[in-house]
């Protein structure tokens, strides 16, 4: 049980990445948008990653509990996409402002 509600809070967190993602491509500016905060998530999913490597009955039962570590780096590639995007957006936004 604690793994489904554990899923539940990772799409619902999740949730939004792909719009946001979506957002920052159509904007084309890294104005409103925080590197630190990207980082800062980035770096989350990654201990939730290595947390659930590092976790022996979690690693026991792996090929019944795939779907955890799924989402999350599910989640960890639409943070880091939005992170590429906001490096075009910054690229963009310095050639838009000579």
């Amino acid at each position: 049980m604690a793994e489904i509600l554990e899923v539940l809070m990772i799409i619902c967190f999740g949730a939004s990445w792909p719009f946001n993602v979506i957002k920052s491509y159509k904007a084309r500016t890294s104005k409103g948008k925080s590197l630190w905060f990207l980082c800062l998530i980035i770096l989350g999913y990654i201990a939730g990653i290595a947390s659930k490597f590092m976790n022996e009955a979690y690693m026991a039962d792996i090929s019944t509990k795939w779907y955890v570590l799924f989402f999350y780096f599910l989640n960890l590639i639409m943070v880091t996409a939005d992170l590429i995007l906001y490096f075009r957006n910054k690229s963009i936004d310095r050639r838009n402002e000579k």
